[in-house]
C-alpha cells in the first residue's frame, strides 16, 4: 500500500525531486493542488526549521494527510547571518533572483570576509501529531560577481571551496550531491524510512 504525502510547494522541480527520492520508500508525493488544498502559510518563524514546520502542519491539517515542507536560505557571516529566513524576500517584492544577487554583492562591497553557508530544514507533520525534522548545511563563500547560469536564487554567487566553482556552474547532479538541500533530504529520508517501518 502506498502512503500519500503532500509536499508543501508550488515548485514543480521540488515536486519531481521529492517524488523520485521517496518512491523507494513506497511513498506517493502529491502537490497541495492534487490534495485539494489551496492555502498560503505565513512564514513567521525565526529559523528555517520553524518555518518548515509551520508549513508542514498547516498543509497536514488542511489535507488530512502527512505533509512535508522545507525552508532554506543563505546565511552570510558579514551580514550577521542575513538574509537568512528572509532570503526569498530579500530587498522586497519587486526583486527577481538576479536583483537579489546584485543587492547582496552591493551589501558586501569592500568586505574581505566572504564566508557564507546555505541552510535547509525539512519538516514532516502527520495527522496523528507526530513530526519529523532534518537539517542540512553547505559551507562556502560569496563570489565577487555572479558566475554560471545553472540553478536559481543565489546559486551564481555562492562559491563552493572544494570545487572552485559557484552553484551556478554545477550540474543539478553535482549540486545535489553536496548541497544543503541534498544533505537535509538524505537525513530526512533516513528518518522517514525508520518511522514508516514502525
Amino acid at each position: 500500500m502506498s502512503e500519500k504525502f503532500v509536499l508543501a510547494t508550488h515548485n514543480s522541480g521540488k515536486l519531481s525531486e521529492m517524488r523520485d527520492i521517496l518512491a523507494a520508500l513506497g511513498v506517493q508525493v502529491i502537490s497541495p493542488a492534487e490534495a485539494g488544498v489551496d492555502i498560503e502559510v505565513e512564514e513567521t518563524g525565526s529559523t528555517f526549521a520553524e518555518n518548515a514546520m509551520l508549513k508542514a502542519k498547516a498543509i497536514c491539517e488542511a489535507a488530512g494527510l502527512p505533509a512535508i515542507a522545507d525552508d532554506s536560505g543563505l546565511c552570510v557571516d558579514a551580514l550577521n547571518g542575513g538574509p537568512g529566513v528572509y532570503s526569498a524576500r530579500y530587498g522586497g517584492e519587486g526583486l527577481d533572483d538576479r536583483g537579489r544577487c546584485m543587492l547582496l554583492l552591493e551589501g558586501l562591497r569592500g568586505q574581505t570576509t566572504r564566508a557564507a553557508h546555505f541552510s535547509c530544514a525539512v519538516a514532516c507533520a502527520f495527522p496523528n501529531g507526530d513530526t519529523l525534522t532534518a537539517e542540512g548545511r553547505c559551507d562556502g563563500a560569496i563570489a565577487f560577481a555572479p558566475i554560471g547560469t545553472e540553478g536559481f536564487g543565489y546559486d551564481p554567487v555562492f562559491l563552493v571551496p572544494g570545487k572552485g566553482k559557484t552553484f551556478g556552474q554545477l550540474s543539478a547532479e553535482e549540486k545535489s550531491a553536496i548541497s544543503h538541500r541534498g544533505k537535509a533530504l538524505a537525513a530526512f529520508v533516513e528518518k522517514l524510512g525508520t518511522y514508516l517501518k514502525k
